[in-house]
């Protein structure tokens, strides 16, 4: 498996109910800021494991694109079930459910 798809499904993983995290969070996070295409890419090509991709969204809190998760409007649903809320425009209330990869991965004794 690549490398850095694997690394991608490892913080995937990871992310906790109820918080979302951005494509170009886990890009930034494994130091290559510029691949959030590829981080897309291992999302979608790791469709078959059992993460929580529904968790990952874009930067402005909307849903993934239908090549990536299927279905938007399945991804909300368990993202509601979760107790993610939602905006008025649809998107996620990010100031709510943000997960901060940084603080929460760095402090995890697990990581150490």
């Amino acid at each position: 498996m690549n490398k850095f798809y694997q690394a991608v499904y490892e913080i995937v993983e990871k992310i906790p109910p109820r918080k979302v995290v951005t494509y170009g969070q886990i890009a930034k996070y494994l130091g290559t800021p510029r691949k959030v295409r590829t981080v897309i890419w291992a999302l979608h090509s790791g469709s078959k494991l059992n993460l929580p991709f529904h968790r990952v969204v874009n930067k402005k809190g909307a849903m993934a694109p239908h090549h990536v998760f299927g279905d938007q409007n399945y991804q909300r649903l368990l993202l509601e079930d979760e107790g993610i809320t939602f905006k008025i425009d649809g998107c996620i209330d990010m100031e709510k459910h943000l997960w901060d990869i940084d603080v929460d991965i760095n402090c995890d004794p697990e990581m150490e």
